[in-house]
């Protein structure tokens, strides 16, 4: 990757002012694969400036001049579709196939749902005597994570690229070379000097910057809980606008009329995907205690049924971790688990057979958890199903519910009415009904300390924009 030791500050490749240097490591070898330039607080000040200065042209541009440009980023992002995939393969782990099948597409898929809301979106309207126009917010920072790179990057360059602002990128550090060719994509495209501006670097050194700097006039942030209230803590005494997309501990609900293997075994897909590594996916299963013996011999075939393996072999399914210290966290509690005395069916501590490098886990399930138990309450970001029983639907909700996180929920019955009725009642930004496909034009977003805002298609876009009331205009 030839820009590693660079920022893309002002439409052109820089040099950081006073760089330290941070190893990119291939998590399934262990071997550094990359140096990568940290910046700090100078360079945010420069990239802010940049933005800055180029908010007034670009917030005036008419809407088809923004969906010429979506749609040159489109168009340059396909044809190097590969290009991404390797890289995120090499930098978060994820396996080839679920690259180019899962993690690639997204970038595609929610510009073209963009650029479909752009075509349409009404900026002005009249009510009575009062035009309401919808505005650029202004100069926004992005701080994005490394699990689905190029997927969290899009949610937030997208809209705010369609809505008219300019903004500073921070990647994770951990998965740089996707964000590093997507600014590639977006030079090539022609997107405007100082329209958009990325500077590598890690929390305490870019991401504070950005989320306190005085001329940055929203902050949207994909993270942990933990670093989301930092960021909105950071971002109070400027009293910009902030969005934070945050962690979760998403219910699935197997209600008493189920398929049980076919919603077991999706479930159980679900939870592992992205080597269990997503905010949403659906890592407690609730299931009827009536059911729970069958269910979780069917848990145990799925989990012992995936490949774990090289993320250049097409046919693996779970990559590593992306880092040690995810390794070590996900070790930790999964081990938490069986000493809180939940019944481990399938999994557990150490590497799994036949590997003996790469931060590797074993696909783990445990049943007869508890709500209270640490592995139903925390978010453990690693392929580990907890299985809870529960007697009555009632208790199933209470126990959905009972949770500090409201990102995504899921429930699964035959009876499609009794699904939305129990949906209703989640307490949950997204709920999921009978494992349906992707929708790029629903909002996403959670609610309790799953953050708040939302992405994707309309409700992404209105996140970058202020609504200004122009009364008497129709008089």
């Amino acid at each position: 990757m030839s820009h590693t030791a660079s920022f893309y500050i002002d439409g052109r490749w820089v040099e950081p002012v006073a760089p330290s240097w941070f190893d990119v490591i291939d998590p399934a070898s262990e071997r550094v694969v990359e140096r990568l330039a940290l910046g700090n607080a100078t360079d945010v000040d420069r990239a802010v400036a940049a933005a800055r200065a180029a908010l007034p042209a670009y917030s005036q541009t008419p809407v088809a001049e923004r969906v010429a440009l979506l749609r040159r980023i489109v168009s340059i992002y396909q044809r190097r579709q590969e290009e991404f995939a390797q890289a995120m393969r090499l930098e978060m782990g994820a396996p080839i196939t679920f690259s180019r099948q899962f993690q690639v597409p997204r970038g595609w898929l929610h510009l073209n749902a963009l650029i479909e809301v752009l075509e349409r979106f009404a900026f002005e309207e009249t009510r009575g005597t009062t035009l309401i126009r919808h505005e650029p917010v202004g100069v926004c920072g992005l701080i994005t994570p490394w699990n689905w790179p190029i997927n969290q990057i899009v949610v937030k360059v997208g809209p705010a690229l369609a809505a008219g602002c300019t903004m500073v990128l921070k990647p994770s550090e951990y998965s740089p070379l996707s964000s590093l060719l997507f600014a590639e994509v977006l030079d090539e495209a022609g997107v405007p000097p100082g329209v958009f501006n990325l500077v590598n670097g890690d929390g305490p050194g870019v991401g504070a910057a950005l989320s306190a700097h005085p001329d940055i006039d929203m902050l949207s942030f994909t993270g942990s809980t933990r670093a989301g209230v930092l960021v909105a803590k950071s971002a109070a005494d400027t009293v910009k606008r902030v969005a934070q997309e945050l962690g979760g501990k998403s219910a699935n609900i197997l209600l008493d009329d189920v398929d049980l293997q076919d919603a077991v075994t999706r479930g159980v897909a679900a939870c592992f995907t992205n080597s269990g590594q997503s905010c949403s996916i659906p890592t407690r299963m609730l299931v009827p205690r009536t059911l729970m013996h069958d269910a979780a011999h069917i848990a145990k075939v799925a989990a012992e049924g995936y490949r774990v393996g090289a993320t250049t072999d097409e046919t693996t399914q779970l990559g590593p971790l992306v880092n040690r210290a995810q390794f070590r966290r996900v070790q930790a509690l999964i081990q938490n688990g069986i000493d809180e005395g939940a019944r481990l069916v399938t999994g557990g501590t150490g590497l799994p057979d036949g590997i003996d490098r790469g931060y590797y886990t074993k696909p783990t399930v445990f049943t007869d958890v508890t709500p209270g138990m640490t592995i139903a309450q925390e978010e453990i970001f690693g392929p580990v199903l907890s299985m809870i029983p529960y007697d009555t639907e009632a208790q199933a909700i209470a126990i959905a519910n009972g949770t500090h996180y409201g990102l995504a929920a899921y429930v699964q019955s035959a009876d499609h009415q009794r699904a939305r009725d129990v949906g209703r009642r989640l307490q949950a930004g997204t709920v999921h009904l009978n494992y349906p496909p992707a929708d790029f034009a629903a909002p996403f977003g959670g609610v309790k300390r799953s953050g708040n805002g939302r992405e994707w298609g309309e409700y992404g876009l209105r996140e970058y924009l202020e609504v200004k009331s122009m009364v008497g205009y129709g008089a």
